[in-house]
């Protein structure tokens, strides 16, 4: 009965053992040649006695101590051998099978658990082609053991797949061929990959896994509907697996242990980016993913505003009562707001938050007003966005244009606002917007931009006081402007030449430093003249 093969087991090196002689070199050599390996297999079909060459073979793949350098000729022939064993029905024994019988049975089966296991090696250690092909004799392995001995389909998927995926989830080398040969094309496959790497997932993994189970998750975004037809399996069909329903639950089980772990700050944004195409379909009740939208939007800047992007769907899709929403948005919009390099990103999703024409002047108001205050030290590329998206909300919320013309009946409080102004009632503090008082304040601050120095500027915030003839304006024609790009097209590239010479000056001094200060001058006072008189004098 040949010996058990334990390839997990190092082979010790003797202290005094010496180099090789060139015969056992030559040996090995011949050893190795591809019709050895074949000679071998060939023994082993023929006669049941020669099972001792699986030894030879296993002695022969070379991965006993390492298996960065794996000989793949014989990891071909391994897999052939042991899917005819199991055809023939080595891997079973009946109830009438004597001592002798059920040790060879036990011999065989142990050992193909070795090879499966050093093609997981071969998997994580070896160079990119080894790696492919111990994948795909893998799941050869897999697909032999399921078929011909179906006792073991539990085990298989169980303990063998899950080492092969672990194994592909560490290694991003062997993503796409695992992803585009095995995962999309097989229901099975993707059904025990998702339960795979929930179970993975649960405890903290490093960044860099992470990543890399968020790569496999992403890439199966065809969720299955509940009239989804399961028809291709690796394997054979199970009831188990044909079920949107299982797929779905494995899934997100799946993503809530990811969101469960210590996530970076990119990654965090990166979930949150594709919250709404790629995480929430799968999700039974969305509403799960409540804690983790709202830990994300506590984190404050653009984190937050990704945050409500996935809080505004599941309000919009899921009914999901959240009556914060609206209070964080307008949070949202601070002095640095309109300086932020996701300006445009931030307009796009407010355009889309505010886009309902059920909501109330009162919060319109508020965010009209914040937003015109913020204007007065915003940049010019800033200003020539809120503007026109002002104009969008005055016409879709008529109630809010009192705010640009409001008609004072009492002759004695217009008599005393004529004398001694007014106050805005505005309250710029104020977390509710419902309760800025904003609908009573006016747009003093439009007036104020249209004196501005830009001259785009001054023009477009000129449309508040003119007619509102424009349906509405288009956002994006204004979203990616930069003061850069201003300044080319106000100065001119060839396209725009100039009506006018810009002034430069106001009065243009005959000297800059006198002893007196002189109108006709235009010179400064005699201090700051003599004192720089006095550093020429002394250089």
């Amino acid at each position: 009965m040949p010996a058990a093969v334990d390839a997990s087991k190092k082979r010790k090196s003797s202290k005094n053992a010496g180099a090789p002689s060139k015969r056992r070199a030559v040996a090995d050599d011949v050893a190795d040649t591809p019709s050895t390996i074949e000679k071998l297999e060939k023994e082993i079909a023929e006669s049941p006695s020669k099972l001792n060459n699986i030894v030879t073979l296993f002695k022969m793949l070379n991965v006993e101590e390492s298996a960065k350098n794996p000989n793949l000729a014989v990891a071909v022939s391994l897999c052939r051998i042991f899917s005819r064993l199991m055809a023939a029905g080595d891997f079973t024994t009946s109830s009438r099978a004597t001592p002798e019988e059920k040790k060879r049975t036990e011999w065989i089966r142990s050992t193909c658990l070795n090879y499966m296991d050093r093609l997981v090696d071969i998997m994580r250690e070896a160079d990119a082609t080894s790696q492919t092909t111990a994948l795909a004799l893998s799941m050869r392995m897999i697909k032999a053991r399921i078929t011909h001995v179906p006792a073991d389909e539990g085990v298989a998927w169980s303990n063998n797949f899950k080492s092969i995926v672990e194994a592909v989830i560490e290694n991003q080398d062997l993503h796409t061929e695992f992803i585009t040969k095995f995962l999309k094309g097989y229901e099975d496959v993707r059904y025990y990959t998702f339960g795979h790497i929930a179970e993975y997932a649960e405890t903290r993994r490093s960044p860099e896994i992470l990543d890399s189970i968020v790569s496999i998750l992403s890439a199966c975004d065809d969720v299955p509907s509940k009239d989804h037809k399961f028809e291709n399996f690796f394997v054979t069909k199970n009831k188990q697996v044909a079920s949107a329903s299982e797929h779905k639950s494995r899934v997100q089980a799946a993503w809530v242990e990811i969101l469960k772990n210590n996530l970076s700050q990119a990654q965090r944004k990166n979930l949150l980016r594709s919250m709404v195409h790629h995480i929430v379909p799968w999700f039974k009740n969305p509403h799960m993913l409540m804690d983790f939208l709202t830990r994300s939007y506590d984190t404050g800047g653009a984190t937050s505003l990704l945050a409500l992007s996935g809080l505004f769907y599941l309000i919009q899709e899921t009914n999901l009562d959240y009556p914060d929403f609206y209070p964080k948005l307008y949070s949202l919009l601070d002095e640095d707001l309109l300086h932020s390099k996701h300006r445009s990103k931030f307009f796009r999703l407010l355009n889309t938050f505010l886009s309902s024409t059920h909501l109330p002047a009162t919060l319109m108001a508020s965010f009209i007003k914040k937003l015109a205050r913020l204007a007065l030290n915003a940049p010019p590329s800033a200003i020539v966005v809120i503007v026109p998206f002002m104009y969008n909300v005055f016409k879709s919320h008529p109630a809010t244009t009192f705010m640009m013309h409001r008609v004072i009946t009492d002759k004695k409080r217009e008599a005393k606002i004529e004398e001694v102004g007014m106050d805005d009632p505005f309250n710029p503090t104020e977390r509710d917007p419902t309760r800025t008082r904003a609908i009573e304040s006016s747009l003093w601050e439009i007036v104020t931009l249209q004196s501005h120095y830009h001259p785009n500027v001054a023009s477009i915030a000129r449309i508040i006081s003119e007619q509102f003839t424009k349906q509405n304006y288009n956002l994006e024609d204004f979203l990616d402007h930069t003061y850069q790009g201003m300044v080319t097209q106000e100065l001119g590239t060839g396209e725009r030449p100039l009506k006018k010479t810009p002034v430069v000056e106001y009065q243009i001094p005959k000297r800059i430093f006198t002893d007196r200060l002189l109108e006709e001058d235009g010179g400064v006072d005699s201090g700051a003249g003599s004192f720089m008189r006095g550093l020429w004098e002394f250089s």
